[in-house]
């Protein structure tokens, strides 16, 4: 390979697709965030780190972004040492996040104003399935600059679409997280009161999973009501929070209804402020049955 790939954000999911990267054979320029566990590991298999964004970029081909939040990205992309300073022509910036459409389009502008090309590219799938190349990638933006990395992105995406312009990927995912997440709430919800009612959740189930409410969903938040196991969906509470937030906030943004977020922006809070925050969403189970007085 001889395009360098420049990343920020190892997380899981970010320590996930570096590990995938370097597999199959990408020179990775790192910089640290938060931890330095999945640093080390990278480093230890040949990585470069970096001491500023803006050196990340000077040293990439393509710099990736894997971040929490539109402010985290913000926060690596501008300034004297951000990742904008050190980009020139033919450069690609690709934001993996789930980020503002509107703060993406802002940081369009000055990429392009650099030379550079940004891409707004949000995963679906888990970190598992970044480690096998299998990740769903929702990328949007000028589609040269698409053209120009998308070999790279097949490599940590089984599904690689292209949906239009720069904001439309951050966009639908964002309509795609709302959904899953009040989906997750209800499912979690259901089964806390399928217990109180002293029905058995096995058979509650069963039942649901007979007829056209079967989902994957459904599947990842029973994995931890019917067996204890909370790592079928690993996303966070307080990213889930975080999304659904974002979802609202555009949509009153649009002007558009946004009257199912409601409920589910609001038990997202409540259990984030109860100690749920880090925790997989799939643990919401625990939440709802805390809620109902019975405690997990």
């Amino acid at each position: 390979m001889t395009a360098t790939v420049g990343f920020i954000g190892l997380g899981q999911m970010g320590a996930a697709m570096v590990e995938r990267l370097q597999e199959k054979g990408y020179a990775l320029v790192l910089l640290a965030n938060r931890s330095r566990s999945a640093i080390d590991a990278a480093l230890a298999r040949g990585a470069e780190e970096a001491a500023s964004a803006r050196e990340l970029a000077e040293k990439s081909d393509i710099v990736m972004l894997c971040m929490d939040t539109s402010a985290s990205v913000e926060s690596r992309m501008y300034g004297d040492d951000g990742v904008i300073a050190g980009l020139s022509g033919g450069k690609v910036v690709i934001d993996f996040g789930t980020s503002l459409p509107e703060s993406t389009r802002a940081l369009g502008a000055a990429v392009a104003a650099a030379g550079a090309g940004l891409l707004d590219a949000p995963l679906g799938r888990t970190p598992a399935h970044a480690r096998e190349g299998k990740l769903n990638i929702m990328a949007s933006g000028d589609p040269a600059t698409f053209a120009q990395v998308e070999e790279t992105l097949k490599v940590l995406g089984e599904n690689v679409f292209h949906l239009g312009e720069l904001g439309t990927g951050h966009t639908i995912k964002l309509i795609n997280n709302f959904f899953g997440m009040t989906l997750a709430n209800a499912m979690a919800e259901a089964f806390a009161t399928a217990e109180a009612a002293g029905v058995d959740p096995g058979k509650l189930y069963e039942v649901m999973a007979a007829g056209p409410l079967h989902c994957g969903m459904m599947d990842f938040v029973a994995a931890y009501a019917l067996r204890d196991d909370p790592d079928q969906l690993e996303f966070s509470v307080r990213n889930a929070r975080k999304d659904v937030t974002y979802y609202t906030r555009m949509a009153d943004d649009l002007g558009a209804a946004s009257i199912m977020s409601t409920s589910a922006k609001q038990a997202l809070s409540l259990a984030g402020n109860s100690g749920f925050g880090d925790k997989n969403m799939s643990v919401m189970v625990d939440f709802y049955r805390r809620f109902n007085g019975r405690e997990a």
